[in-house]
């Protein structure tokens, strides 16, 4: 089974062998964490390897044990397919003891794993995943929607092109659960403000050509062409946009879901002015620079807001097992939901009863070629804009959710 053989490969012992733990709340005497993520396809930039080396850097960050039990990594590729990623999520739970699953960037995969997670009995701590079924009626008491969600993204980055005169609004939406909600969510929010949905045309994962998505979306008319994709799809639909001259017009290109690594991927002549909804941006602070150059030196990059969230949720999950003493579930998530979050990632983080992370949110623009002083200088602050403007309520169909 191919899972298995990744498995086997992708083990990394993080931290030499041989002390053998005492501490009786610890399972198999070694806390066990998996990286499920998209190793080689159309979201790998963002997540990718990436996410595994930001795990890896949290657990040395850490010292490499809990109380004196060793912390070991795998990692896999669910190449975006749920049934891999449900059955590699149960393989190392059954076979390989792993105590908690990061990042699993993939709303349909992340949805499978839920499920099998919450079966077992442990943890998943979520990247880049942003369907609000996650929080909502698919919630559970094992996980964690770390980054963002579909409605922070729409709530910072429609909300302020409507505000400037963007009151029609045509989607190119991905064709599974990851674009169809954030469809869904973005209509709610442009409906809310007193625009109108024009219409929607609807992509394959991993499409091979965009032409004639984008010329359905230039004869719409609309003024805001919105992507709901994400990854190398949202790239070339934007490559694609310049190409058809919808940037040049009286339309206006917003990518729903924008990574650094995109923008560096398109360079600046064709993302220039791009409204864009991040969670971090490595030039921030100080603080963030100098984790984000740490990083750079391992991977050539400047990490994603993914990347970053997921080294900060293996710190705050490694915490709340230090505090318990123990690596059982319940414990662990009990602990982290009642710990604000405080690092280079967020400030004042917190984890709501859904299993939703909240945190402030920055609408970004990408600068001009002309305005970018240095390398991966991508992007200017347009507002920091707060967690609970960012997010929205709970969905009371989380039956997490206080009645």
């Amino acid at each position: 089974m191919r899972a298995i053989h990744v498995l086997a490969a992708g083990l990394l012992a993080v931290t030499a062998g041989g002390l053998q733990a005492q501490t009786q709340g610890f399972s198999d005497n070694a806390v066990n964490l998996g990286v499920l993520t998209d190793m080689s396809g159309v979201y790998s930039d963002f997540s990718g390897r990436g996410s595994l080396t930001a795990v890896q850097m949290a657990v040395e960050d850490f010292g490499g044990k809990v109380n004196g039990v060793p912390v070991k990594v795998v990692y896999a590729d669910h190449q975006n397919k749920a049934d891999v990623g449900a059955s590699i999520a149960r393989e190392w739970y059954d076979v390989g003891k792993v105590d908690a699953i990061f990042d699993t960037s993939n709303s349909a995969v992340t949805l499978a794993v839920m499920g099998v997670t919450q079966e077992k009995n442990r943890v998943v701590m979520i990247g880049g995943s942003s369907t609000t079924r996650i929080t909502g009626d698919s919630c559970t008491p094992n996980s964690v929607q770390y980054v963002y969600d579909g409605n922070s993204l729409p709530n910072v980055t429609a909300k302020a092109l409507i505000g400037q005169g963007g009151d029609s609004w045509y989607f190119v939406t991905v064709d599974f659960a990851f674009g169809h909600g954030l469809e869904k969510s973005t209509t709610e929010v442009v409906k809310a403000a007193g625009g109108k949905v024009l219409g929607s045309v609807r992509h394959p994962l991993n499409a091979p050509d965009f032409a004639s998505f984008m010329v359905q979306a230039r004869n719409s008319g609309a003024k805001v062409i919105a992507l709901a994709n994400g990854g190398t799809d949202m790239v070339n639909a934007i490559k694609s946009a310049n190409e058809f001259g919808l940037t040049k017009g009286n339309q206006r290109v917003a990518s729903l879901l924008t990574f650094i690594t995109d923008v560096h991927s398109m360079g600046l002549a064709q993302a220039k002015d791009i409204m864009l909804t991040e969670a971090f941006y490595w030039d921030l602070n100080d603080e963030s620079r100098t984790w984000s150059k740490r990083f750079f030196e391992r991977t050539k990059k400047m990490p994603s807001m993914v990347q970053a969230g997921m080294y900060s949720a293996t710190m705050h999950y490694l915490k709340a097992l230090a505090a318990t003493g123990t690596d059982a579930a319940p414990a662990a998530m009990t602990h982290m939901k009642a710990t604000p979050i405080n690092d280079f990632f967020v400030k004042n983080g917190k984890i709501r009863p859904d299993g939703l992370h909240v945190h402030d949110m920055y609408l970004m623009q990408v600068k001009q070629p002309s305005e970018s002083k240095y390398a991966w200088d991508y992007y200017k602050v347009k507002a920091v804009v707060p967690a609970d403007k960012a997010f929205s309520p709970p969905n009371p169909a989380c039956k997490l959710v206080p009645k």
